[in-house]
């Protein structure tokens, strides 16, 4: 069958949700003669326009019935969708039954995604979700050689140009595009309503894993200049980089958004007002305080040679005075849930204003999910890392119990090397971070690497000893060999924190004995690749 490029748009059936912009577009489709087809709500605010209006109940002689679930799934509709313009017997068999070819499909569909965003029960969603709009979608979405199909508001005006440049006709090469976006649309849909179901089954891992995303962000580029990216929305609802206003600064980076989500989920999990300092998704400064003020003094005393342009995450309103002190360094992206106006002012000063990220809540650190990982032919899921450690799960393993500061300081050190790529050492000191180190293959020379750090801040801010000495220090997973606990004993911690479950637990535990030090096992560990 041959190629036919430019179809005209004699008929147009328009079903939709959204109304946005539907008044205009219909009245520009009426001023090109094109009869317009509706239902329920679309063809009375269209009436209501003056724009002509056929209801598909007087085309198809059938009634909306039960409670409008049947209206459009009618052969006179599906036919007119369907029917093949070049092949005889198609245009014999509309003939025969009366249907007449519809041109234009215009549907966006019952809003089952917003419908459980805000929370609605059972039966409020299923009546949510739409039946007739996307079996509409996927009959013209399959005969896009004559059939233009739209669901987005956005794309009413490239319909519209079309029409205007070909004498009402719509090219081959736009129908392509709108069908593509039409299948990507239903799918998403499908998706939200499956994985709606799945969760409401409990079923984690449903024998077919679905992901949708909307709304790209397209970006400048990805981790570097020859990788193309964009940002998609899942709809999830938690607070983050996707729900965030942006108050000011240059447009986010793939590396911006990697960053600052990595840092704001840190932030979400500290008690009492803090701060955290991230550099390439890994915490180069963490501090607990009685103000932001202070907690951002502490955080970046621990290396502020990493601090700069890097992304400060914050689990309070950001006020003017901290802002100030933030001011001082260049840091790339600034999240927080609030500003205060002082803060704003601080930051619109600048000659090249920081990015700010306002997102109006914390995310909850204890809530389920999934996340996903693309490999070579598959997706790796699992769910979120929301384990939380408390005294009451801590089993003291040597014959010193810590102390109470040094038990606040091991808590707060292992939550803060859950979100540190591993393996992991972090060194913990009066609620700030003393040194931290990340990603090494040795655990051995990520406590080493963290010690150096702590040498070099010392160095810096002209302190007699490094804040290793007498911090606690919280290691991601278990220590094989006792070798990792001597360096951590020999940067100077005298508290230690560790999930256990080694075979040489024993011989670790002997080794914290001999160096005098307080160990706790957790039970639990925060690997994170």
């Amino acid at each position: 069958m041959a190629e036919i490029d430019r179809v005209a748009v004699k008929r147009a059936l328009i079903s939709v949700s959204d109304k946005s912009g539907l008044v205009e577009f219909g009245k520009a489709l009426a001023g090109m003669g094109v009869e317009i087809l509706s239902t329920g709500g679309t063809a009375k605010a269209l009436a209501d326009a003056g724009v002509p209006v056929v209801e598909v109940a007087e085309r198809t002689g059938f009634p909306e019935i039960m409670d409008g679930r049947v209206k459009t799934l009618h052969p006179v509709i599906h036919g007119g969708l369907l029917g093949r313009r070049d092949l005889g017997e198609h245009v014999a068999a509309m003939d025969k039954h009366g249907i007449n070819p519809i041109d234009l499909l215009v549907v966006n569909l019952y809003p089952f995604e917003a419908t459980r965003a805000r929370g609605a029960g059972w039966d409020e969603s299923v009546e949510n979700i739409d039946i007739g709009g996307p079996a509409m979608i996927r009959a013209a979405s399959k005969n896009h050689d004559f059939v233009t199909v739209v669901v987005d508001v956005e794309d009413y005006g490239a319909v519209l140009d079309e029409m205007r440049g070909n004498d009402g006709a719509t090219t081959l090469a736009l129908r392509r595009r709108l069908a593509a976006t039409a299948y990507a649309r239903t799918a998403a849909y499908d998706a939200a309503i499956a994985g709606w179901l799945a969760g409401e089954l409990g079923d984690t891992f449903p024998r077919r894993f679905t992901l949708a995303g909307s709304a790209p962000q397209v970006l400048r580029y990805g981790e570097n200049p020859h990788q193309q990216a964009a940002f998609y929305r899942t709809g999830e609802n938690r607070p983050g980089v996707a729900s965030a206003e942006q108050l000011m600064g240059k447009a986010l980076s793939y590396n911006n958004l990697n960053d600052t989500d990595a840092a704001f989920e840190l932030a979400a999990e500290l008690e009492g007002p803090a701060v955290a300092i991230i550099k390439h998704a890994n915490p180069c400064g963490v501090a607990v305080a009685e103000s932001l003020s202070a907690a951002w003094d502490a955080a970046l005393a621990c290396d502020p040679v990493s601090a700069y342009g890097g992304i400060v995450a914050l689990n309070r309103t950001l006020d003017g005075e901290t802002a100030e002190k933030i001011g001082r360094i260049f840091s790339e992206v600034i999240i927080a849930p609030e500003f205060d106006e002082d803060a704003i002012k601080v930051f619109a000063a600048k000659k090249n204003p920081r990015i700010l990220l306002r997102t109006g809540a914390l995310p909850d650190p204890t809530a389920a999910g999934t996340m996903v990982r693309n490999l070579a032919g598959g997706l790796l899921v699992q769910t979120r890392d929301n384990g939380r450690i408390a005294r009451a799960d801590l089993k003291v393993v040597t014959r010193r119990a810590p102390t109470e500061q040094e038990l606040k300081d091991l808590l707060l050190a292992f939550r803060i090397a859950k979100h540190v790529k591993s393996n992991t050492i972090v060194y913990v000191k009066d609620g700030s971070t003393a040194g931290i180190g990340a990603g090494q293959m040795s655990r051995v020379d990520s406590a080493r690497i963290a010690a150096l750090k702590a040498k070099d801040a010392a160095k810096a801010a002209g302190w007699a000893e490094p804040r290793t000495i007498g911090s606690a220090a919280a290691s991601d997973a278990f220590f094989p060999f006792a070798d990792g606990l001597l360096a951590v004993a020999e940067a100077g911690a005298t508290a230690v924190i560790q999930p256990g479950g080694s075979m040489r637990d024993d011989e670790v535990i002997a080794a914290a004995d001999e160096q005098g030090l307080a160990m706790v096992f957790t039970g639990m560990r925060h690997f994170r690749h």
